[in-house]
This record gives structure tokens, sequence and C-alpha cells, in this order.
């Protein structure tokens, strides 16, 4: 047997292109080349390609997000109406809110949809709803890459 670069070896199997009957033969699937993807002398490692990664990026929607939540949390916060929430006003109507004692995180930073030590109500606001955001974010992101990690670690 002569040593021919294009002849197939035992290590490279190739591709066979020959169909004996058209009727019978399966169609491939997505994840198969075709026929006329495949050459008869190349291996067929070498014909399959791995698959593209997407053309497009998640990165500017999220971007995106972030930034219209905080000027929603830092602009519009001071806009929102001071009238009690549905709650608070069940909780009134009840009587319920008769019995409210002040709790353990009433003498913090944030407490009161306000920032301790700025005197201005504008950007005492902004800044708590700014710090609402950043500390969500931090959490939510946390969360996906402590679930994202578990999921490809090796099982």
């Amino acid at each position: 047997m002569h040593s021919d670069p294009t002849s197939p070896t035992v290590d490279q199997p190739t591709a066979d292109l020959t169909v004996v009957n058209q009727s019978t033969a399966s169609k491939p699937t997505e994840d198969q080349p075709t026929e006329d993807q495949l050459s008869v002398n190349q291996p067929i490692d070498d014909q399959v390609a791995a698959p593209a990664a997407p053309s497009r990026t998640i990165r500017p929607v999220l971007l995106a997000g972030v930034l219209v939540a905080l000027l929603l949390a830092a602009v519009v916060s001071f806009y929102a109406s001071s009238s009690p929430d549905g709650l608070e006003k069940v909780a009134t109507d009840k009587g319920i809110a008769q019995t409210e004692k002040t709790h353990h995180l009433a003498d913090s930073p944030f407490a009161g949809y306000g920032t301790k030590g700025v005197s201005n109500a504008r950007l005492s606001t902004g800044l708590a709803g700014v710090a609402g955001v950043a500390v969500t974010l931090a959490l939510g992101t946390g969360l996906a890459l402590a679930v994202r990690r578990r999921d490809s670690s090796p099982r």
C-alpha cells in the first residue's frame, strides 16, 4: 500500500458519500452535515464546524436597563405619591396601623425612603433610591452567578 497524503488512514475516518438507494437514505439532522458539506478526502472531524457564537450580546440591553433603573431611582422617585399605598391604607382603615411599633431598622441610613444626614429632600430620596437599586442589582447578580456556577460544575 502506498503512502498518499490524500488517501484515508485508519486514524482519520473520511466521509463516504455513496448512497445506494435515495428513497431509504435518511435525511441529515440539524447537527449532521449534508452531503454537499462533506468532501470525500477530508477527515470527518475537520468537516463538522463548531457551533457559531451568537452574533448579538445581551450586555447593551442589561446596561440600558441598569441606567433606566438608576435614572428612575435618582430622579423620578422624588415625584412618587406621598399618599399611603394600598397596604398602609387598609392598615389605617382596619385599625391595624394604631398597633404598629418601631422596628430595629428605623434608624438605618436609608429608613423612610430617604438618606440620613442629607437635608435636601430631593437628593435624599434620590440617593436612597440609587442605593436600593445598587443593593438589588448586587444581590440579583450574586444569586445569578451562584446558580450559574452550580449548574456548570461537573457532575
